[in-house]
């Protein structure tokens, strides 16, 4: 079938945007930079414009303080385009898992009237691909009155819930641009060590959460020798390339989704981009389906690897804030930290520098004041830094304490010896 697309112009195509609507984009490289230009252009003629997007980058204008009356964003994780509005109360941020973000649209807390997407070139069915990112998208999609697509031969096609037929979208827009890539700096020893630890804890036949960043990849690093590994999460990176074309990563031990690597967004380098083209062994899905703990849990093995900013001697984990001021968000960490401890065999972990580049411990007696728990003390089980891994699951708090020291860095040791003292002397 031949698709006979009618393309307009990004100005054109942002003026059904009145103001008091409400809108959503996509995350990470599929935001549609040309529309959201176009309408920030548009500002003077609009009041009142919400918009709702995980972490983006690059441009972001409609949060500087001159429109103000314009546009408002809150979003569902904070990037460092918007870290700056967000905390000095020019955006604003809501408190979710992953999981939840796609039920608060289909649910009606944050309503959508407007999508601005950037989507694969149609294929011959009728349909385009959402390519490296689906997320809550495409509960927004379902549930707006009108859909703004740019069409950009860049964007791969991926399959699984990434597929929407031309027929939900409004208006299209043609602009080929590349996607933003990801930038991976080289592995300090202190990345090798993480990597190395939490890499001895990673059983054949297990099923991953990786990120993106050097502890992600110096865990993966240190898996050529594994085998029959697979990917659900909710995203990975260029560092899973090597591995499943080295047969390490397969997906034959997962009980759903064999033999699939699953994410619902992407970001990565031309390379990422390339190899998940077209390839149906990759599923994007709905980021309500990826990150359902239940659904999680049905895989065995199921290693989920998160960081923190703090965790306190009792193993409360702070992984949103510095103390009242927001700085990233919720995201899937307690997700996957849920599904992987009820997954049969599963393995939750932490994994972080002991210390900061700044000299700042992460293991702390208690957390900043007004930071936020993002994993509960309840639910933490492996906490690993380059000093060493240890398990909290079932341990008192005394014992998750010196445990806790043994993998502190040896410059704050005795400050945490102290606070356990104080803590605990009778």
């Amino acid at each position: 079938m031949k698709c006979n697309i009618q393309y307009t112009t990004p100005a054109d195509a942002v003026k059904i945007v009145q103001s008091g609507d409400r809108l959503h984009w996509p995350c990470v490289a599929a935001a549609p930079e040309i529309l959201i230009r176009a309408l920030v252009d548009r500002a003077p003629e609009l009041r009142n414009v919400h918009i709702t997007h995980l972490y983006t980058e690059g441009y972001a204008d409609y949060v500087l303080p001159k429109y103000a009356q314009n546009f408002h964003l809150d979003s569902f994780f904070i990037g460092g385009n918007v870290r700056k509005a967000t905390q000095t109360g020019y955006a604003d941020y809501i408190p979710c898992s992953l999981s939840d973000t796609a039920r608060i649209i289909r649910g009606g807390y944050q309503p959508v009237d407007g999508v601005f997407l950037m989507v694969s070139e149609p294929d011959e069915e009728g349909y385009v691909s959402l390519g490296t990112s689906v997320d809550c998208t495409l509960a927004a999609i379902e549930q707006a009155r009108y859909v703004i697509a740019q069409v950009n031969r860049y964007m791969p096609y991926c399959y699984g819930d990434a597929r929407i037929p031309l027929s939900k979208i409004t208006t299209f827009v043609r602009h080929d641009i590349p996607l933003i890539e990801a930038e991976f700096p080289p592995l300090s020893e202190q990345d090798i060590a993480i990597g190395k630890n939490v890499a001895a804890l990673i059983p054949d036949g297990a099923t991953l959460q990786v990120g993106i960043g050097n502890i992600p990849n110096a865990v993966l690093a240190q898996l050529t020798n594994h085998q029959h590994l697979g990917i659900h999460s909710e995203m990975f990176s260029d560092g899973v390339l090597p591995l499943i074309q080295q047969g390490v990563i397969d997906g034959s031990r997962k009980k759903i989704d064999t033999g699939k690597h699953l994410a619902t967004f992407l970001k990565g380098t031309r390379k990422l981009y390339d190899f998940v083209h077209q390839n149906q062994s990759v599923l994007m899905n709905d980021v309500a389906y990826t990150n359902n703990p239940a659904i999680i849990a049905q895989n065995p093995k199921v290693v989920a690897i998160n960081s923190a900013l703090q965790i306190d001697l009792t193993g409360q984990i702070c992984a949103d804030s510095i103390g009242t001021k927001m700085f990233s968000g919720s995201g899937g960490q307690l997700d996957f930290m849920l599904g992987a401890a009820a997954s049969e065999g599963g393995i939750p972990i932490i994994a972080m520098p002991s210390i900061t580049a700044k000299g700042i411990s992460k293991i702390v007696p208690t957390l900043t004041e007004g930071a936020g728990v993002v994993t509960p003390r309840t639910v933490v089980h492996w906490v690993i830094t380059e000093w060493g891994a240890v398990n909290l699951f079932g341990k008192s708090l005394k014992e998750r304490a010196k445990l806790l020291i043994s993998i502190a860095h040896p410059s704050v040791k005795e400050l945490l010896e102290k606070a356990l003292f104080e803590r605990f002397a009778h």
